[in-house]
C-alpha cells in the first residue's frame, strides 16, 4: 500500500528530532500536523458570478479533493455585497492528501515563486498554527498558465496540535518548510 513520502519522515525522522529537542516523555505530546486548509478569495465575483467556479476549479486541481465555493455572510454596500453571494472557494485536507500537499508545496511549488528566499515566521499565531499567503496559483505545477483568465492569491493554513509556536515551526522546519533566516 502506497504511504505518502513526508508520512513516513513523519514517523522515522521527525518524531525522534522532535522527542530529543524538546525532550517529550510521551508520544502522544510529539506536536503532529492535523489538517491544511487552503482559503481563495474572489473579490470580483461580485460583479461575474463565473470567477468562483474559475476558482472551485482551480483549488479541486491543487488540492486533490474537490473544494467548495464560500458564500458572504452579510451585506456590505460598499462592496455591492448580498448576503448568500459566493466570494470565495476553500479546501480542508487531512491524512494523506494533506501530507501530498505538503510535499508539493515544499518541493515543487515554493521555489517556482519569483525571487522566492523563503518563508517568513511571521504568520504563527500563538497557539502553534501557521498562516502563509500565496500570491499567485500559477505556481502550482497543475494550473496551466494558457488557461488563466486573472491570478489570484490564496492563504494556507498550517493547523497543528503544538502547544506553542515554537514547537509548530521546529514540526514544520522538521518536515523541511522554508523559513527564512533570522
Amino acid at each position: 500500500m502506497y504511504t505518502p513520502r513526508l508520512k513516513t519522515k513523519y514517523k522515522e525522522e521527525v518524531i525522534p528530532a522532535l522527542a530529543k529537542e524538546f525532550g517529550y516523555k510521551s508520544s502522544m505530546e510529539i506536536p503532529r500536523l492535523e489538517k491544511i486548509c487552503i482559503n481563495q478569495g474572489v473579490g470580483d465575483a461580485v460583479a461575474d458570478k463565473k470567477l468562483v467556479d474559475q476558482a472551485v476549479t482551480e483549488m479541486t486541481s491543487i488540492a486533490g479533493q474537490k473544494a467548495i465555493p464560500t458564500y458572504s455572510k452579510k451585506d456590505i454596500s460598499n462592496f455591492k455585497l448580498r448576503k448568500g453571494m459566493p466570494i470565495g472557494a476553500r479546501v480542508t485536507l487531512r491524512g494523506d492528501r494533506m501530507y501530498e500537499f505538503l510535499d508539493r508545496l515544499i518541493s515543487v511549488a515554493l521555489p517556482r515563486t519569483r525571487d522566492f528566499r523563503g518563508v517568513k515566521a511571521s504568520g504563527f499565531d500563538g497557539r502553534g498554527n501557521f498562516t502563509m499567503g500565496v500570491k499567485e496559483q500559477i505556481i502550482f505545477p497543475e494550473i496551466n498558465i494558457e488557461k488563466i483568465n486573472n491570478i489570484n492569491g490564496m492563504d494556507i493554513t498550517f493547523v497543528t496540535n503544538a502547544n506553542s509556536d515554537e514547537e509548530a515551526q521546529a514540526l514544520l522546519k522538521e518536515f523541511g518548510f522554508p523559513f527564512t533566516k533570522k
